[in-house]
């Protein structure tokens, strides 16, 4: 091959890598080994952030005078985010692990998880909730059919233009869909993916009555998994683009649950479900829109 060839091939090819290092289109594959500085930075508490296994785990720590949390560099606009999470032990009450995508604008979305620590002994609480144009207070509670301060475990949302399903581990345990049709409005911002650990012992664990015991600290919340499976276009003002059914989790498999997921989000939620926003009569007496009537 001669030395034109070769020259040519070489700039093609820093050409495209300059492309994706400058945010055009991210996409990373399932199995990957990224450590977290390609993907994510520090961005508080940084005297309480520690990185371990040459940076493929971070611990972040929460003492009186402190939390932390990280976020991705970049936005993404449709994706399949992951998180491998350990949440702290001991009597953990009023302790809040989050793990979530947010726009970070006036009319922001959003899509929660938060762990609701608790007493020893005492079941810890997921709660998952939807922001849409600024637009919330979607929550919705269960316990865990596990004991998440004893391991790692698999935190999941899927996000495309049909759908967005929250996964405990391969467990649908929320769908929110897409009903723009009935003026539902639908995440439709770029969102960074963040994760925090903070005091949140004024509401928390037992809307607020059990407070943190500060004699337990520091709390400690370890998180693994630092690979993207999302689409990044910073040079578009919506997330149309980021709706490409080139992008697997766009794909028609994901427009809804299979008949298995399906069966097995029905279950847990039976469950492990102990509060729904939409069953929340004195909260709203005619339920919103997007719960089923």
């Amino acid at each position: 091959m001669n030395c034109r060839i070769l020259a040519t091939m070489d700039f093609c090819l820093r050409c495209f890598l300059a492309f994706l290092l400058m945010g055009g289109v991210l996409a990373s594959r399932n199995g990957g080994d990224a450590s977290f500085d390609q993907n994510y930075d520090i961005t508080w508490g940084y005297d309480h952030v520690k990185s371990l296994d040459e940076g493929r785990q971070i611990q972040l720590s929460l003492d009186h005078s402190s939390g932390a949390g990280f976020g991705s560099k970049l936005s993404f606009g449709s994706g399949f985010i992951d998180m491998r999470i350990k949440l702290p032990g001991k009597d953990s009450a009023g302790v809040v692990t989050a793990f979530y995508l947010t726009s970070h604008s006036n009319n922001h979305d959003e899509l929660d998880f938060e762990f609701l620590g608790n007493r020893e002994g005492k079941p810890i609480t997921l709660q998952t909730n939807v922001f849409a144009n600024g637009q919330g207070n979607r929550e919705q509670r269960m316990y865990l059919w596990f004991d998440p301060a004893a391991d790692f475990h698999s935190y999941k949302i899927l996000w495309n233009q049909y759908q967005i399903v929250f996964y405990v581990d391969d467990t649908p345990i929320r769908v929110f869909k897409n009903h723009t049709n009935i003026g539902v409005s639908y995440p439709s911002q770029p969102m960074q993916i963040e994760a925090s650990l903070w005091n949140g012992d004024s509401w928390a664990t037992d809307g607020g009555q059990t407070k943190t015991n500060w004699s337990h600290a520091p709390f400690q919340a370890h998180f693994q998994g630092f690979d993207i499976n999302g689409c990044s276009d910073h040079q578009e003002p919506n997330v149309e683009p980021c709706y490409s059914t080139s992008y697997w989790w766009n794909t028609q498999k994901y427009w809804t649950l299979d008949s298995a997921h399906q069966r097995a989000y029905e279950n847990v939620r039976k469950k492990y479900l102990t509060y729904d926003y939409c069953s929340d009569r004195p909260r709203y007496p005619t339920p919103p829109p997007e719960c089923p009537q």
